[in-house]
């Protein structure tokens, strides 16, 4: 068969089984391309779930008259000229594709008014980039496109579109995760001409908030945490959720790249580092962050949905990001102001809670250790018969009593609930600590340092191990020895596709040695980096913590508790156990009047 060229709309067809999988796709890529306009107001106006009209209305500064039918052309762009600019882009679409790919399966129209102009001018196209006919329209300054009939020749692809409400839903993610990118931009959502969304532009943090909390809901805000890094030329900021909340699926994860909503295996694998520590088993965090570097450093033309990024230096983002987000967590201490974690829990997570360390049989433990000058009011307890408690700096609760400032931030022990759970009132309320978390948090953490800080000790295997590994990783380990001898493992190339380990940290040594050296290496493949050996140590150290920690029905005395809770407010991530659970809850004065209903 002889090479024959493909006319414009096929040619056009096959670019829109990239661009355009469902309506969705085609409002995404629309408001994109009002954005890069410099529009101020989107609205969005969808019939039968977009499948019968899509219309995209900015008020940005339009098309000019005699670059209407270019517009509907393939690859015929304002926003790229040269291959340097393909290199560092810093607009949304770039590519040229949209419009004519959409016009291709769909019955398009597109209106559009400059500044000044008398009119608008409108054109229809039907993908093959011929017989463009303009005629003058009513419209005010900007664009307009209207997408009507979506797929109607196609009907193979119009088979795949699901219900009218599934196909909306995935249509209002995509205004939303779009408004989270422009907190400048209004936007205006109406669903068979009933109005579903409403943002008027956020320029103060207040509002910018207020917007976040309509898009993603109202119980993320007080639960998150407000960051901001720079180094290295880069930027990162915008809100984290706290380990506590946390979700069941990764659907409120937002990440935007120079304002772009990427989804990038090397930033999930940075944020998932991240919350290693303190995030429960099976959930998935919460943020919304926005990571700003130079456009030369990231290429976006890796895919025509431009969902998909590369960094020019992977490593540098990924560790840059790691150390943003595990440097904020672990400031995040119990106690502190406005961190406050919720009451309510999710049932089963707090069942499966509490049945991961009950125990029938109390354990023996050793006593909690707390400062001398907790120690030193013990006779005066005695003497008295009234319960004193001390203050790290020494005050008295008697001394204290009338300045509410020398409360601690945990305040000050008053029961132990069922030999589970420490009751101390603090000067916002009350306080409910799950002593078993909450010590084993900071037992972990102890013995953390301990290792940090200690000389790493080495085991030498008693039979060296010999691993069958493909080329690129005995390379890889040829390459690295560096960075294996840093983590303490002894391991060597001993052939073409075999390496042999001759020693582990000590602490590992008795743990699945080839199974770790596989995942290392796999990690070192995609990454350029692994934390395995870190999280294989933690996890055994986070088994002692567990095992080391004070048990359910061991009644403590009010000095351990007062000892625990001052040494709570030390201890970084001392909000969430080692399997991520919380430690502790707030119930402050308002909670509890409204109770009792005092006040009403």
């Amino acid at each position: 068969m002889r090479i024959a060229q493909l006319p414009p709309k096929l040619i056009n067809q096959i670019a829109a089984g990239e661009v355009v999988e469902r309506p969705a796709s085609v409002v995404k890529e629309l408001i994109e391309n009002s954005l890069d306009a410099q529009s101020t107001m989107i609205e969005v106006d969808i019939e039968q779930g977009g499948a019968k009209l899509i219309r995209i209305r900015d008020n940005g500064v339009g098309i000019d008259k005699e670059d209407m039918a270019l517009a509907l052309s393939r690859h015929a762009t304002s926003k790229i000229s040269s291959l340097s600019d393909l290199e560092q882009v810093v607009t949304m679409g770039f590519r040229g594709e949209a419009l004519p790919s959409i016009s291709s399966v769909s019955r398009l129209t597109l209106i559009s008014r400059i500044e000044g102009a008398e009119y608008a001018w409108q054109v229809s196209a039907d993908g093959s980039e011929s017989h463009f006919e303009l005629m003058p329209s009513a419209n005010p300054q900007g664009t307009t496109v209207e997408a009507r009939d979506l797929f109607f020749n196609t009907p193979a692809r119009r088979k795949f579109l699901r219900t009218e409400k599934t196909e909306f839903s995935h249509l209002e993610n995509a205004v939303r995760r779009l408004a989270l990118s422009r907190f400048d931009v209004g936007f205006i959502l109406r669903h068979n001409q009933k109005e579903v969304l409403n943002l008027k532009p956020a320029l103060t943090q207040q509002e910018q908030e207020n917007r976040i909390g309509l898009v993603c809901g109202s119980g993320l805000l007080p639960q998150s945490l407000v960051i901001g890094f720079e180094a290295a030329g880069l930027k990162l900021w915008g809100w984290v959720g706290l380990p506590t909340y946390s979700r069941s699926q990764a659907d409120m994860q937002y990440f935007y790249v120079n304002g772009r909503l990427i989804k990038d295996k090397l930033v999930t694998h940075a944020v998932r580092q991240a919350y290693q520590d303190v995030l429960y088993h099976g959930r998935h965090s919460v943020y919304v962050l926005f990571l700003e570097l130079d456009p030369a450093l990231v290429d976006v033309n890796a895919h025509p949905a431009k969902q998909e990024v590369r960094f020019r230096e992977g490593r540098l983002v990924h560790d840059f990001l790691f150390r943003a987000l595990h440097k904020s967590l672990a400031a995040v201490r119990a106690g502190d102001a406005d961190q406050l974690p919720e009451a309510s829990q999710d049932n089963a997570l707090a069942e499966q809670s509490r049945e991961s360390y009950r125990s029938t049989q109390p354990a023996e433990q050793a006593p909690i250790p707390f400062s001398v000058q907790e120690r030193k009011i013990q006779n005066y307890a005695k003497l008295s018969g009234e319960v004193v408690a001390v203050s790290p700096s020494g005050q008295s609760e008697t001394e204290r009593t009338g300045s509410e400032k020398a409360v601690p931030p945990l305040g000050y022990a008053v029961a132990h609930l069922h030999g589970i759970y420490i009751l101390a009132e603090s000067a916002n309320g009350l306080i409910v600590v799950d002593a078993h978390a909450a010590h084993e948090r900071i037992t972990y953490e102890r013995l953390k340092l301990q290792y940090d800080e200690g000389e790493l000790i080495v085991q030498p295997l008693l039979l060296p191990l010999q691993i069958a590994v493909s080329d690129r990783e005995a390379q890889l380990v040829e390459e690295g020895q560096l960075f294996f001898e840093s983590l303490g493992i002894d391991v060597s190339r001993a052939g073409v596709e075999l390496i042999l380990v001759r020693a582990m940290p000590a602490l590992l040594a008795k743990g699945d040695i080839e199974q770790l050296l596989r995942d290392l290496l796999a990690d070192l493949l995609q990454h350029g980096d692994s934390k395995r050996v870190g999280e294989e140590r933690n996890a055994l150290l986070a088994t002692m913590a567990c095992h080391g920690s004070v048990r359910a029905n061991r009644m403590l005395t009010r000095d351990e508790m007062n000892a625990l809770l001052r040494q709570m407010e030390e201890t970084e991530r001392s909000g969430q156990c080692n399997h991520g659970r919380p430690t502790w809850v707030e119930i402050n004065h308002q909670e509890l009047d409204r109770l009792f209903l005092r006040g009403t």
